[in-house]
């Protein structure tokens, strides 16, 4: 079985910025979960979305579209303004996490190519189980996740997304699961692979 081609080079390189530089007209625009917080940029963006392509690559969080590294995809010049943008929560902020052992949080907001991007669901549950799985590897306690509102169907996304925080922080396994959600996956085609069960195809890494 061919295993995952590698994210960091090769013969398509021209279609992509480079690691080590931010390009704002290509990064993603920051979304509401990100207001009011301080948005990384420049250097501070940089530094920590190759920490992320590390983590990404050793939890296989990868764009099964693309084939490549999620962490790829804020770089691919196709798609400007699709992946992610990243603040650290403000702790004044009405949502912010609470808990006394959690000391900084970063927040991290995903951008699909797409409104119906159908990968969305299982990609942003992938990234919170690998940054926050790998946490020894950051300076964060806590990495929180969410898609932005131009997903069909962020909001039932996040309202999951939000339930694997609570868990997590509750049992401090990043490999809990959040309460099946009917609303969540509802095109055709990810319908019928649901209800054919899990014995199609492999199965997520992480």
């Amino acid at each position: 079985m061919p295993g995952f081609p590698s994210p960091f080079g090769g013969e398509d390189d021209e279609l992509f910025d480079p690691y080590d530089e931010f390009v704002s007209d290509n990064v993603p625009r920051s979304g509401p979960f990100l207001e009011g917080h301080n948005i990384l940029a420049g250097s501070d963006h940089v530094i920590f979305h190759r920490l992320t392509r590390e983590l990404f690559e050793k939890r296989k969080v990868y764009d099964m579209t693309f084939n490549y590294n999620l962490a790829r995809l804020n770089l691919d010049t196709r798609h400007p303004g699709a992946g992610y943008r990243y603040a650290v929560e403000s702790f004044d902020a009405d949502d912010a996490i609470g808990a006394d052992d959690i000391d900084t949080v970063l927040r991290a907001e995903f951008t699909p190519t797409t409104p119906f991007c159908p990968q969305t669901h299982t990609l942003t549950i992938g990234s919170f189980r690998a940054w926050n799985g790998l946490s020894d590897r950051h300076e964060y306690d806590l990495v929180r996740v969410r898609a932005a509102p131009m997903h069909h169907q962020s909001e039932a996304i996040n309202e999951q997304l939000a339930e694997l925080e609570t868990k997590y922080l509750d049992k401090g396994d990043e490999h809990v699961v959040p309460t099946e959600s009917r609303e969540v996956g509802s095109n055709p085609m990810e319908r019928s692979m649901e209800e054919e069960g899990t014995s199609r195809g492999p199965q997520a890494p992480f």
